[in-house]
């Protein structure tokens, strides 16, 4: 996939005027970059937000470079859009100090591993960096900040010149898709063939369509990935109106497992949520255990357990000795020491020197006696606290050799000192930063499935440790494992994790449950962990059937004589209703 680069002038020449006489330093324009990927153009204003190549209020660019090819699945690039969302929102936006060019920094630096140009990249230092800059700061935010943001993007794939609402990314879970072909149709319907779909037949110049617009996309919300809801408009994709010979509009037409099902005319927003609802309800029939009453669970997880403390960092390289002084490290301190230090942390750049500092990762390890190796893994953990790090080393670094070598000592790990195991633990927790060392990405390839065992042995090896603190992380680090199995039951997709993988781990945490009688917050991550293993499991599948041979409900429910846990909440919810009821 080829990544584009446009390039804008927002000064539209003056820039290259006056800059000289006015600053003293020459500046050719003010720049504002957006990267173009598979026909869509990204840019970061009121948010992350996306156009049809060209067709921004930006105009035409000035300048369009090729800056190479992407071997990333277009799924990996949507995700990791996905996590910079957070960090690239529109309260955020600061036309110095986080504002577009940072934005497609990142992502070329996540699709290529190369950035953007460095005078596009340096000119706010440059501007700022004269006495006239600093004069009219805020004058220029006030005057550019309503050009820069703009008041939002179309979506890439509309066919028609109406404008639609903007989306962060095209066809993406929970949003409608738009198709201009019978081609596209397919495409979309396909993705479906196992669950349902929905075509919204419309037009430009239908007003009652537009009265239900705000529904449709309500529902397309509400049903996540177990629906794909599509919109066509019929007066420009004509083979589609050809083929299912659609004359009026509003027309719905639902599908489910990949044959046509119910078919319907109007504006009637009540009739369509009653009948997507329907629909989904069919495609996806409820599990047993969504009729009881489990608030923990019966919920997606949002919220992953991550570890943030920062040490003092100087100390923390001391320990690197003699090879603190390298260059790859000097940088990656810095950026490290500015994200601890300002209340704005998205904003602080990423280091150039971030390519060549896997290698520094990976090879420094064998050079540090094993009671210091815990100051470099350290590192990394606060290193993976940004999405933008962790996304750029799941996809630049494909055979995961960065990770394995610090997540694997050549030590066993029951030979490894204290402070080594608890922040290697800590680090694997801190990769749930990006989706894409979530279990169902790093299953696709060979590396990312032995990435995940390493990750599941240093789980299971580690849960019935002596020291309290590493079994609470070895805990919630179970408990990120498990959450994604969770979240990809309760949207009826198939378990990221295999059968053995959840047996393995089922077992784990059953024994550590059973010997846990010191730590409630422990007891708390081990009891959510094994929950989010058995709710929504197949009632005779081996999660289950090890639950009951183990007799873990009883031992749950025991936890309430114990007294330093007795006070944990989850006994009940798990204990008595989810293995008691729902087993």
């Amino acid at each position: 996939m080829d990544v584009e680069l446009y390039v804008y002038d927002l000064s539209k020449g003056l820039a290259r005027m006056y800059s000289l006489p006015l600053t003293g330093t020459q500046i050719d324009a003010i720049y504002h970059t957006a990267l173009v990927l598979n026909g869509v153009e990204y840019y970061f204003g009121q948010g992350i937000q996306t156009a049809i190549p060209g067709s921004t209020h930006h105009g035409q660019p000035m300048e369009k470079l090729h800056l190479g090819k992407t071997e990333l699945p277009a799924d990996v690039i949507e995700e990791y859009i996905q996590s910079l969302a957070e960090i690239y929102t529109p309260e955020s936006y600061d036309l110095f100090l986080h504002n577009c060019n940072n934005f497609t920094q990142d992502l070329a630096m996540f699709t290529l591993g190369t950035g953007i140009p460095e005078h596009i990249q340096n000119l706010p230092q440059t501007f700022l960096s004269t006495p006239f800059g600093q004069m009219m700061k805020p004058q220029i935010e006030s005057a550019l900040r309503g050009v820069t943001q703009g008041t939002g993007g179309t979506d890439a794939r509309a066919p028609a010149p109406a404008a639609p609402a903007p989306v962060a990314v095209p066809v993406t879970q929970g949003t409608v898709r738009m198709a201009s072909s019978l081609a596209q149709l397919e495409q979309h319907l396909a993705s479906a063939s196992q669950s349902c779909a929905v075509i919204f037949f419309t037009s430009a110049t239908c007003p009652p369509c537009k009265m239900v617009y705000p529904t449709y996309d309500e529902l397309a919300e509400e049903a996540g990935p177990k629906a794909v809801l599509i919109k066509v408009d019929i007066s420009s994709a004509m083979d589609v109106s050809t083929k299912y010979s659609v004359r009026a509009t509003p027309t719905f037409m639902t599908f489910l497992k990949g044959a046509k099902l119910d078919q319907w005319t109007g504006a009637n927003p009540a009739q369509l949520r009653g009948n997507v609802r329907v629909l989904v309800e069919m495609a996806h029939p409820p599990h047993p255990h969504r009729q009881l009453r489990l608030p923990s669970f019966e919920r997606p997880i949002t919220n992953y357990v991550t570890y943030k403390k920062v040490p003092p960092l100087d100390k923390l390289v001391q320990k690197l000795q003699p090879h603190h002084e390298d260059p790859r490290l000097v940088s990656i301190l810095a950026f490290l020491k500015h994200r601890s230090t300002t209340p704005t942390a998205a904003n602080t750049p990423l280091p150039p020197s971030l390519p060549s500092f896997a290698s520094y990762l990976q090879t420094t390890p064998a050079l540090l006696p094993l009671a210091n190796q815990f100051a470099l893994v350290d590192l990394a953990r606060l290193l993976f606290l940004d999405p933008r790090v962790s996304g750029y080393f799941a996809a630049e670094d494909p055979s995961h050799a960065t990770l394995l070598t610090l997540l694997s000592p050549s030590t066993p790990l029951t030979s490894c000192p204290y402070p080594l195991r608890i922040v290697m633990l800590q680090l694997a927790c801190n990769l749930s930063t990006t989706p894409l060392y979530h279990p169902s990405h790093l299953t696709r390839t060979p590396a990312g499935t032995q990435l995940l065992k390493t990750l599941l042995h240093l789980t299971t090896s580690s849960l019935l440790d002596p020291h309290t603190n590493l079994r609470v992380v070895a805990a919630s680090l179970a408990y990120n494992l498990t959450a994604e199995n969770h979240n990809a039951r309760f949207e009826s997709l198939p378990d990221p994790l295999s059968e053995e993988d959840q047996v393995e781990l089922t077992a784990s945490l059953v024994e550590a449950i059973s010997q846990e009688e010191e730590s409630q917050e422990a007891l708390h991550g081990l009891l959510f962990a094994l929950g989010l293993l058995v709710y929504e499991a197949e009632s005779d599948g081996a999660v289950v059937d090890l639950c009951r041979v183990m007799g873990i409900q009883e031992t749950v429910v025991g936890k309430r004589g114990v007294d330093k846990v007795s006070g944990e909440g989850l006994i009940k919810e798990v204990g008595d209703v989810l293995l008691g009821k729902g087993l």
